[in-house]
């Protein structure tokens, strides 16, 4: 599942480029099933200081009763959540690699 943080975070990197509507809402709605995993993961491994933001950040993004930030915020946004996924991904790379097999 790590490797799909990367493609989650490119995926909200393409937001930063000038798309139709409907792409945008597609993005969304993979960014908040992404999210909602990633959350649920880390709520089954006990470790709540992930999976908080995780679903905070699949709330945010749910395509249905959108909040409407702006764009130049919603690039914050999208610039953030993407550098988080990637340190999560580095995170979980570290872990794998101390775990005695």
């Amino acid at each position: 599942m790590k490797y799909l943080y990367l493609l989650f975070a490119a995926i909200l990197l393409v937001c930063l480029f000038h798309l139709p509507y409907g792409a945008y809402n597609l993005i969304r709605f993979v960014a908040m099933v992404g999210f909602g995993l990633i959350a649920f993961k880390y709520f089954s491994e006990e470790k709540p200081a992930v999976g908080v933001p995780a679903a905070a950040l699949a709330l945010l993004f749910q395509p249905f009763l959108k909040i409407h930030l702006g764009r130049g915020v919603w690039n914050v946004v999208d610039v953030i959540a993407a550098i988080a996924l990637v340190a999560l991904f580095f995170y979980e790379m570290k872990i794998e690699n101390e775990s005695p097999e």
